[in-house]
């Protein structure tokens, strides 16, 4: 026991305090804010929500681009510490009083954190902007620029809620594109924008699209890296730019917005790429370089061709004329797209049109099949590039793997053909009550599922049914909706612990960050509720505390340790607590435990202290 309590000393005697050297903590600053907001009378609507449920994180990585560009003699060029003491300025997109009367900066402690006003939802964006050193024109972005925004979504990806890049438009649909393969199992917003015009001009682009992002990164659990540009919100890796002198700068050619901004903000949920995994967010840092893109045009010589296809390329995308093809008559150069296949280039097989799919309509696309080529569906020339970059930096792959790779829906980047079409009017329940109703038109009878099934998901989740979920899945339900609470169907499941039935959810996409009108999360029902399995389900799906939650654990954990309430510290540590944290009065649950001279509780403690630091 004696060896057992050592690290236990260790950890308390590093943590005692002096009363007069106590300076508040971020709980206490919170209980201020909180105090100090409700004497004020301008900021009634504050109060209609816990402060900590209203306010939601945004980080957003400043990588350069037009946004934030000034005249220089040489023509436009990034300004560095410029941005945020311009948005500073602009009430819309900075609430100053706010900020002041609630000790923001005291509490985020970040000089460059803004908030955006109450939105109609009564949401607070508190955003904070990491500007990179230096600032980028992006057109001299490259993979290493990639990696870096990889590694700084990750690094911060647990203290925010979403995240907005800024970032020029020439490589946009690159980045955007290359993010959504890099992130993998990602379960919160990421949103590339920029603008047209730099922010300062008296006529821009600017300022709409980043308080879109900010707004939409902050409110709306979009699991995807999207592209905001011009009022619509497009999936990243579907985006192309198509025009370089228009505020219309960028189109999805083969799939609709996934939300719009107009009077209010429309997602089509229907649309959003929901991951079937239960594994924890990381970046894949790893890219290959040794690709490139090739277009054919008439009269392309053999010569050209193989220059192109030496080593060290490993990918190619192949831009080919309409639905995928490329002359069958040039027996030279048909053999040689087949030596480089044969020899284990991967070429890739996308169409040099705006829209389409390559198919294998023509015996012109049938040639290219035969020679080795992968059809690349409707992916854009972006996504393909980047998606071969991804897939042939996987060292544990094979070939034939890292083929069926690029074949295959990663990320939403292709439309998966053949798949079977569930319209709304294939469910019987629905056509009842329509019936019942008099409905006839499609919009009333999506009105109606949208309106009936959220409430009728959670039911069968607090009850265990799987089978109802299945059924309303197959009729069109998104499972990530919630109820008029909030709650979605995985809340309800992780509060009841129904283990199989969150597997289930988490299974059809259902996000481990949506939070309830009071700011709960599913881990934050499951550890409320101890389910042990639960919570460790939870948290290796990536589910985690809000930074407002880890500041709140601090009370709970001294409040169960006084109380030798070892289960409910099991499972408050299991869930991600921090030992560290200390509680209203300044101690830490370690020294609870320690003043009332608890041996059960410093032992239950133990195997969690090396992970709280």
């Amino acid at each position: 026991m004696a060896d057992r309590m050592t690290p236990l000393a260790h950890a308390l005697s590093q943590t005692k305090l002096d009363p007069s050297d106590i300076s508040p903590t971020r709980a206490q600053l919170q209980t201020c804010r909180r105090r100090r907001l409700s004497s004020c009378s301008s900021l009634e609507t504050s109060k209609l929500v816990p402060l900590h449920a209203a306010e939601r994180n945004v980080l957003v990585l400043n990588t350069g681009g037009t946004i934030g560009m000034t005249m220089h003699p040489g023509g436009l060029a990034p300004e560095p510490n410029a941005l945020v003491n311009y948005l500073r300025k602009l009430p819309f997109l900075h609430d100053a009083i706010y900020a002041e009367q609630s000790f923001l900066y005291e509490y985020y402690s970040y000089a460059d954190t803004l908030v955006l006003p109450l939105s109609e939802q009564k949401k607070r964006i508190v955003y904070t902007i990491l500007e990179y050193v230096p600032l980028l024109d992006s057109s001299n972005m490259t993979p290493d620029d990639w990696v870096k925004i990889g590694k700084d979504i990750e690094k911060n990806y647990k203290n925010y809620d979403g995240f907005v890049i800024l970032h020029g438009t020439d490589t946009m649909a690159y980045t955007a594109s290359a993010l959504s393969f890099m992130c993998e199992h990602l379960g919160k917003p990421v949103v590339v924008t920029g603008s047209q015009v730099p922010i300062y001009e008296i006529r821009n682009d600017g300022r709409g699209n980043l308080l879109g992002a900010l707004l939409i990164a902050g409110q709306f659990v979009i699991p995807e890296v999207c592209l905001y540009f011009n009022n619509k919100l497009y999936r990243g890796n579907r985006t192309t730019k198509v025009d370089a002198g228009s505020f219309n700068a960028f189109c999805s050619p083969n799939l609709g917005p996934l939300a719009t901004a107009e009077i209010d903000i429309k997602v089509n949920w229907d649309e959003v790429w929901k991951p079937d995994t239960q594994d924890t967010f990381q970046v894949s840092t790893d890219l290959s370089c040794n690709i490139g893109l090739l277009r054919i045009f008439p009269g392309i010589t053999c010569a050209t061709v193989k220059a192109y296809l030496q080593p060290p390329m490993k990918g190619v995308v192949m831009e080919t004329y309409g639905s995928g093809n490329a002359p069958d008559n040039r027996p030279d150069l048909l053999a040689e797209l087949k030596e480089a296949t044969d020899s284990g280039i991967i070429i890739m097989n996308c169409t040099q049109c705006l829209r389409g799919v390559v198919s294998p309509t023509y015996a012109t696309g049938t040639a290219l099949t035969a020679a080795g080529l992968i059809p690349g569906s409707d992916m854009t020339p972006e996504a393909a590039l980047t998606k071969l970059s991804y897939v042939l930096a996987k060292t544990d792959l094979d070939l034939k793997a890292m083929k069926e790779m690029m074949g295959k829906n990663l990320r939403g980047e292709m439309s998966c053909q053949g798949k079977p079409e569930l319209g709304l009017r294939d469910s019987r329940f629905i056509q009842v009550i329509a019936k019942c109703l008099s409905v006839s038109c499609k919009e009333e009878l999506e009105a109606i599922r949208d309106a009936l099934t959220p409430s009728l998901a959670c039911a069968a989740a607090k009850i265990g049914d799987t089978e109802a979920l299945k059924a309303l899945r197959e009729m069109g339900t998104n499972l990530c909706q919630g109820d008029y609470d909030g709650r979605t169907p995985l809340h309800v499941a992780a509060s009841e612990g129904h283990l199989g039935l969150v597997q289930y959810l988490l299974s059809q996409g259902a996000t481990v960050y949506a939070k309830d009108r009071y700011g709960d999360t599913p881990l934050c029902n499951a550890v409320r509720f101890r389910h042990k399995e639960v919570v460790k389900l939870l948290r290796r799906t990536g589910a985690h505390f809000s930074r407002d939650k880890l500041e709140e654990a601090g009370a709970e954990l001294c409040s169960l340790a006084s109380i030798s309430d070892l289960e409910g510290l099991e499972i408050w540590m299991l869930a991600g607590a921090d030992l560290t944290k200390p509680g209203y009065d300044g101690q830490t649950a370690l020294q609870v435990a320690h003043a009332i001279g608890n041996i059960g509780v410093l032992t239950c403690l133990a195997p969690f202290l090396n992970q709280s630091g």
